[in-house]
């Protein structure tokens, strides 16, 4: 059975307009798009605190869904690509480091030897029960692999990092990649209802939602309506279990060595235009800068390195950089791919959030998570 899914325009191929001009006037409209969603999340947030004595929906939120809703009526052109890839991207990155200022060492030492290990355990867990559950729905091999991978460890990130591994094709890796957008601004959505209704602390919600949605930048706007200390338990635990991502497709191309081999057909790839030769992947796929650079910020406030004077400054600087780039994360959901996609893969995408919220919940009573 082969899933078949009309491919989502890739940022790099549509940086055709001002190809050689400098780069910061590539990425200028994008970004001021981006800029414009969050100023218009940031008008209801105040809206809302005005109308109803607080916001229900925080900025962060309202920026996903704004830009989602734009995307809709609007799917931006290839003047805008550039501007949004950079603030999906670069921003949320550079945001990501600056959080770790945020960090203190007691938040580290809270994870404890037991989480660490716990959370390599869960994502194990849940690689085994996505493959079993795509491949029971009937999916191919590296479509179930794909599903599994992203829905295990970090979305876009780990399909992008697997793909050429397992020599996935375009279908595969658009179906997967759409899916993550979509059903990852769902979990961002829904997920902090849990919290109330399962009766969790900050604290164990923080391990939940680093745990179970797909992206960095969904968990801080899945944790922000919680409180703070959800938001750095939940980025510091979906951090380590972005580190998952380097062991995985090691194990995949030791084990897996006949996914990585050429077929007669050729098929068509979303980053590369064929089927990915096997090889090892450049350590920087594997280990993100910015999770360097995360926990160096981490080291410095532990250490004393950064004044206090900073800490606010370098708080509101990242969260100003997440929002913005929550409008990038809408703005590159397009809802219709659900319907195009399929019954069999969105089954299996569900399912596998499903059980993957499950194991975790497991790990937190287990773990006697306070």
């Amino acid at each position: 059975m082969s899933v078949k899914i009309t491919p989502i325009p890739q940022p790099r191929a549509a940086i055709v307009p001002a190809a050689n001009s400098p780069f910061p006037i590539r990425v200028l409209p994008g970004v001021a798009l981006c800029v414009a969603v969050t100023l218009a999340a940031l008008a209801l947030e105040h809206a809302e605190a005005a109308l109803f004595g607080r916001a229900w929906l925080e900025a962060l939120v309202l920026a996903i869904l704004i830009g989602t809703a734009v995307r809709t009526a609007w799917p931006p052109g290839a003047r805008w690509r550039p501007g949004i890839e950079f603030s999906a991207k670069t921003l949320l990155e550079v945001a990501v480091v600056l959080l770790g200022a945020s960090v203190s060492a007691a938040t580290v030492l809270a994870i404890g030897p037991w989480m660490l290990l716990g959370i390599a355990g869960v994502v194990a867990v849940a690689i085994l029960a996505s493959y079993g559950i795509g491949r029971l729905l009937g999916l191919p091999v590296r479509m179930a692999l794909l599903v599994a991978c992203g829905n295990s460890i970090c979305g876009n990130s780990a399909i992008a990092a697997v793909a050429p591994v397992i020599g996935a094709d375009g279908d595969d890796v658009a179906a997967s990649i759409a899916f993550t957008a979509v059903l990852g601004v769902m979990a961002v959505l829904g997920l902090p209802l849990l919290a109330p209704l399962l009766g969790l602390t900050g604290h164990q919600y923080g391990v939940l939602a680093g745990l179970t949605v797909y992206a960095v930048p969904q968990v801080l706007a899945a944790t922000a309506p919680i409180a703070a200390i959800a938001v750095q338990v939940g980025t510091l635990v979906k951090l380590v279990r972005v580190l998952m991502l380097g062991p995985v497709v090691l194990t995949l191309s030791l084990l897996a060595p006949r996914l990585r081999e050429e077929t007669d057909e050729p098929a068509p790839h979303v980053t590369a235009g064929d089927r990915p030769k096997a090889g090892r992947l450049p350590l920087h796929r594997l280990l993100p800068w910015f999770i360097l650079g995360f926990l160096a910020m981490i080291a410095l406030r532990s250490l004393g390195a950064i004044p206090d004077a900073l800490l606010p400054p370098l708080a509101t600087a990242a969260t100003a950089l997440t929002v913005v780039s929550m409008a990038a994360l809408g703005l590159g959901v397009d809802v219709r791919v659900v319907a195009r996609a399929g019954g069999p893969v969105t089954a299996a995408v569900v399912l596998s959030l499903v059980v993957l919220g499950a194991i975790s919940l497991g790990l937190i009573r287990l773990l006697g998570v306070a």
